[in-house]
């Protein structure tokens, strides 16, 4: 088989790869420019008869699509940043300083990724209540200064293969480890801040149990209110402004990945070299 042809064989499945995974999204569009009674109708179409956008103006205003979308940005962002940064100074620490047990405390960390999170719900729940914490952003600002365990792993990655002349460099300047860290380790270390971005935006910006368990209906996040919203006076499901709703949820994640792509291929890579 010629090269030519050895990359048109790759190409045709990297294609049908994407198709595949892109279909469950192009489905969701689809229903969301069909009326309701294309839903009903049988035999399913796969394409509307009459397309519509109206319902992504009903599935803005049927709720305050607007302000539960601001929880959602708000929360997300404030746990990102907070996330980002103290992860960023965990993997630091373990990457450039020497202290006894460093490596067992570090298994200790990794292991925690094994933890599935509905084991800790109960608990989590009854802590924030007895710090009447319940209601208030105050866990997600809580968990984000606590770090993330995936990424202090890929911040501590990223930091062990920086040349260790930076560090001497800096210490004979008069630099404690502090500014070390602030003006030369974190300004290097912008793909994997933009992978820890990323990435602990999207975790927040999806998630539904810990706004569910912890937020009132005022105060809940767009994930949660999609989930139960859209609804007729007889409690049925709206499926099609459901669908529409989903569309326009998905987008700022989109935007926020095309936006930092560049950073989260290359901090994705770079983390695991060592």
């Amino acid at each position: 088989m010629s090269v030519f042809s050895r990359r048109t064989v790759v190409y045709m499945i990297l294609v049908a790869v994407l198709v595949l995974m892109l279909s469950p999204f192009g489905w969701l569009a689809i229903t969301a420019l069909k009326d309701a009674s294309e839903l009903r109708a049988l035999p399913i179409h796969w394409w509307p008869h009459e397309p519509t956008l109206g319902n992504f103006e009903q599935a803005l205003t049927l709720f305050d699509y607007l302000g539960y979308a601001r929880n959602s940005l708000t929360i997300a962002t404030l746990y990102a940043v907070l996330v980002t940064l103290a992860s960023a100074w965990a993997g630091y620490g373990f990457a450039r300083l020497e202290a006894p047990g460093k490596k067992a405390v570090f298994g200790v960390l990794l292991s925690t990724m094994m933890l599935p999170g509905v084991i800790t719900l109960i608990p989590t729940y009854l802590m924030f209540a007895k710090l009447h914490l319940v209601n208030t952003y105050m866990p997600w600002v809580l968990w984000g200064l606590s770090g993330a365990p995936y990424l202090i792993f890929l911040f501590r990655q990223f930091f062990t293969n920086m040349p260790k002349e930076l560090e001497e460099a800096a210490i004979v300047d008069g630099c404690g480890q502090v500014r070390i860290f602030w003006r030369i380790f974190l300004p290097q270390s912008w793909p994997v801040m933009a992978t820890s971005f990323i990435l602990s935006f999207s975790w927040t910006w999806g998630d539904y149990i810990a706004p569910a368990l912890l937020l009132d209906d005022a105060r809940t996040t767009l994930a949660v209110k999609l989930a139960i919203g859209y609804t007729n006076e007889h409690g049925a499901q709206l499926s099609n402004l459901v669908a529409a709703g989903a569309v326009m949820y998905v987008v700022p994640v989109l935007v926020l990945f095309l936006i930092m792509q560049r950073g989260f291929i290359s901090g994705i890579s770079t983390s695991g070299l060592k």
